[in-house]
Order: structure tokens, then C-alpha cells, then sequence
């Protein structure tokens, strides 16, 4: 009986560990091309079972006297770390669900900055480049509310300076660069899976200073969990700085 605990003890710690793994390892291998994006998210949902029970087996053998005395510490460890990379897939899954279940997010849903240099990278991309119109507009007036044009005090010329210099802040691949046209478009790519979003941003004249619009769209998968949103937040704060 005490060996059956000892190797249940070892078996708790062990899940414990290769939830943690396959956690770390679903978007790193995803971003160098090993597997498909399908693939790191099954990872991710293996992960959240495997802590789980981890977590959930840790508790139990934490209860038995025998095997807390065995490998208390060991234990701790296994139930913090099972729980820990359960939270990582739950806490995003229940963000997604907290969010309209769009990809596709714009400064101006009416007329929509239009992608033109970047057609080429999204060739045979899931998500098409066009926008898909009133549906969308709307669960991203209900979802973010907050995403409104940057009313700049200064001429296009000027605006297109200051928003180029903001864009390359970002860390962005710039694609196109048009001051002419005052169109810029650049791809931001995912700090963990390496998705690859495009940026197309308009500059207009309006009055005596400039309006800038801003879209972003993923070019995989449903629902961005907010990621083009809040991309245009950050980048949009970065310009009125």
C-alpha cells in the first residue's frame, strides 16, 4: 500500500510537470512552424485537463496522512503548478467568451480603412481581407464602445510623419508607407503564438488638422480574445503622446 502511494505521489507530480510542459511548449512551437495553430491550441486544452487532475490528485494525496508525510512539499508543488496551468486555457477561454467573437476591428465601421499592399501576404489566409459589413460593425460598438478616429491638431503631411514614427514604436513590420495617399499598413506578429495581424491606417484632412482611422484584423482564426482592439488602444495612445 505504501508503494501504490508513493508511485500515485510520483505519477501527481509527474502530470503535474507535463501540464506545464505542453503549456509552455503550445505557442513557442506553434510560432517556429513545428505544428499548426490547431495543433498548440489542443496543447493548451490537454494542459488544463492534465493540471487539473494534477491539481485535483495533489489535494486528495494532501489529505492521507501517509503521503503527506511522505512528500508534502512535493505535493504543494504539484497542486500549485496543476492549478496554475489550468488558470493560463481557462482564464482565456473565459475572456473570449466575454468579448464579441470578431477578428476584424476599425476606428470607422462605416467606412473602413481598405488593405492594399498587404493582399499579398494574406493570400490564402483563413480570414479574407475585406470587412464583412453591419453584423461585425455592430458587436464592435457593443464590445468596444471605446474605439473612436485620433483628431490631430496638425496638417496630413505632419500626422502622417507622427504616425509613421508611432508605428514603428510598435515594434511593426512596416509594409507600405504611402504619405501621398496618407496610407501606411504593417503586420504585427504575436508575442506567443506568432500570429501575423494587419494594420492599415488612413490619414485625412479635416479642418485645419488631420483625422487618422486605424483597422486591424487577424488573419487566423475566429475570435482575436481582443488582441486588435487593444492593439489600436496602445497604438493610438502611443500617438497622442
Amino acid at each position: 500500500k505504501q508503494l501504490m502511494l508513493a508511485n500515485l505521489r510520483r505519477l501527481t507530480i509527474g502530470a503535474a510537470i507535463l501540464a506545464a510542459l505542453l503549456l509552455l511548449l503550445a505557442g513557442p512551437g506553434t510560432r517556429l512552424g513545428i505544428w499548426a495553430y490547431g495543433t498548440g491550441f489542443l496543447l493548451m486544452r490537454i494542459a488544463f485537463f492534465t493540471g487539473l487532475g494534477a491539481a485535483a490528485l495533489a489535494l486528495v494525496l494532501l489529505l492521507v496522512p501517509k503521503t503527506r508525510t511522505m512528500g508534502a512539499a512535493s505535493l504543494l508543488l504539484a497542486l500549485i503548478l496543476g492549478v496554475g496551468t489550468a488558470y493560463v486555457p481557462w482564464s482565456g477561454v473565459k475572456k473570449a467568451r466575454s468579448l464579441p467573437f470578431i477578428h476584424d476591428i476599425t476606428t470607422d465601421t462605416r467606412n473602413p480603412p481598405a488593405f492594399v499592399a498587404v493582399l499579398p501576404l494574406r493570400a490564402g489566409a483563413p480570414n479574407p481581407p475585406e470587412y464583412a459589413g453591419d453584423e461585425v460593425a455592430r458587436q464592435q460598438r457593443e464590445g468596444y464602445p471605446d474605439l473612436e478616429p485620433a483628431m490631430l491638431s496638425v496638417p496630413p503631411a505632419q500626422a502622417f510623419e507622427r504616425a509613421l514614427a508611432a508605428a514603428r514604436q510598435m515594434g511593426w513590420e512596416i509594409v507600405a508607407a504611402e504619405a501621398a495617399e496618407g496610407r501606411i499598413e504593417a503586420t504585427d506578429t504575436t508575442f506567443w503564438f506568432g500570429f501575423k495581424d494587419d494594420v492599415v491606417i488612413r490619414i485625412e484632412a479635416a479642418g485645419s488638422g488631420s483625422r487618422l482611422d486605424m483597422r486591424s484584423k487577424s488573419r487566423v482564426g475566429r475570435s482575436d480574445v481582443g488582441a486588435n482592439a487593444e492593439r489600436i488602444r496602445r497604438y493610438l495612445q502611443l500617438l497622442r503622446e
